[in-house]
This record gives structure tokens, C-alpha cells and sequence, in this order.
């Protein structure tokens, strides 16, 4: 793996990152916030790779964080790895976003709840790394209990819906509600991935939404509390 080299992506929410895995060596830059990842994210690209010394030719894989998250951040972190994989004949490696902030949390046994908005949150639960249930999308209020204690939580839905940290309260023993994800986690799954041969082309990655509905109508939003 170490001689491996790999660009990752990460642009599931407003906080935009990218990761050079650089034969062993990991180098991360951050999306300038306040403008669209659409505008910034290439441009950050082309730079870290010159700055790095390489070339796209250079690259084994494209990795990209697929979700879930931000609609519009999830199409364009799949669509830049995609274009950049076609033009540079490169596979693509596709890594959950849970999943990575899972692996940043450095927990054992994780819980990660992600702001979902429309009063919900992404969650899935962890342990050593594997997910003991596919991810989904929830009330606050719906979220499944663990059976056990001593587990870790991270993630801003937390932070967002603080009922949420109350029902876990009796289970969880420490708390990271300031992780977010990264590229530097997507990369060091995807490069572990990569050296399995588990790769697609480019043709076939595609983002995982989780919820296929975007927004809620006025009249939803006024039903939570919202405003029209």
C-alpha cells in the first residue's frame, strides 16, 4: 500500500476536504468555505497534486467519499472523481461517509449520527470498523437503542438534536460531537480497498443518497416547527 498513490474526495457537507495518499504518506487540503464546492473543488485538486510532486498519471485511484450527505455535495464529489477517471484511464474507489467517520473517531464501538436536516439524522453503528447494519436516515426520536454499553458517538447530528445525545446518554461513554467527515479517512479506507482490487469503473460509481426526498414542502416544515 505504501507505494500506492491515491486522491481522495470529500465533499458530503459544507466542509469540503481532499487527501493525497502519497506512497504512505497522507496529505489533506480543505475546501476554502463560504463558496460552492462545485467552484473550488478542481482547482484544489490540480494544486495539492503539483504541490505534492505528481501528476494524475501519477495516481493509482480516484477515491470519493459516496455518501450519505449533501445531495448537491455528494453529485459533485462523485462526478469529479468520475471525470478525472475517465480522463486519466483510473479506477474509482467509493467509501461510505459514515463509514470514514467511524474510522477518525478511533473508537473500538461507534455510533455516528450525522445532521441529516429535515429534522433527521444519518446514523449506522460500528464495531472494529464493520457496520452492523446498513445505514439509514431517522427521527431523532426513531433511532435504534444499542444493546450494550461503552460505545463511542461522534458526528453534528449530536450537536443538532440534543434529545438524541439524551437516549444514548445511558450507553455511550465518550462523545465526539465535532467530528465531521474527512478525506484523510476516506483515503486510508480506499487505499486499504484499493490494494484488495476492490475498485469500480468509473462508469459505475454513483452516490449513496440514503433518502431519495430532497426537501420537505412548507407545509412539512410548518409541521415541525420550521417556517414556510
Amino acid at each position: 500500500m505504501r507505494r500506492m498513490n491515491l486522491l481522495a474526495i470529500e465533499t458530503s457537507t459544507e466542509l469540503g476536504s481532499i487527501a493525497l495518499w502519497r506512497e504512505g504518506e497522507l496529505l489533506r487540503a480543505v475546501c476554502p468555505p463560504g463558496v460552492s464546492h462545485s467552484e473550488t473543488l478542481l482547482p484544489l485538486i490540480r494544486e495539492t497534486v503539483r504541490e505534492a510532486g505528481l501528476r494524475f498519471a501519477d495516481l493509482n485511484a480516484i477515491a470519493f467519499a459516496a455518501g450519505p450527505g449533501s445531495f448537491t455535495g455528494l453529485r459533485v464529489a462523485c462526478g469529479v472523481a468520475q471525470g478525472l477517471a475517465f480522463a486519466h484511464q483510473l479506477p474509482v474507489v467509493a467509501v461510505g461517509t459514515l463509514e470514514a467517520m467511524a474510522l477518525s473517531s478511533a473508537g473500538e464501538r461507534v455510533i455516528v449520527a450525522l445532521d441529516a436536516r429535515m429534522g433527521e439524522v444519518y446514523y449506522a453503528f460500528y464495531a472494529a470498523g464493520v457496520a452492523l447494519a446498513a445505514v439509514a436516515v431517522a427521527h431523532p426520536a426513531a433511532v435504534p437503542l444499542p444493546e450494550s454499553t461503552g460505545w463511542l458517538a461522534c458526528g453534528n447530528g449530536l450537536q443538532a438534536y440534543p434529545a438524541l445525545r439524551e437516549r444514548l446518554s445511558a450507553y455511550v461513554q465518550e462523545w465526539q460531537p465535532e467530528l465531521m467527515p474527512d478525506a484523510a479517512a476516506v483515503a486510508r479506507l480506499a487505499v486499504a480497498r484499493l490494494a484488495r482490487g476492490e475498485t469500480l469503473d468509473a462508469a459505475d460509481a454513483a452516490p449513496l443518497y440514503v433518502r431519495n426526498k430532497v426537501a420537505q414542502t412548507v407545509a412539512e416544515r410548518l409541521a415541525n416547527g420550521g417556517k414556510a
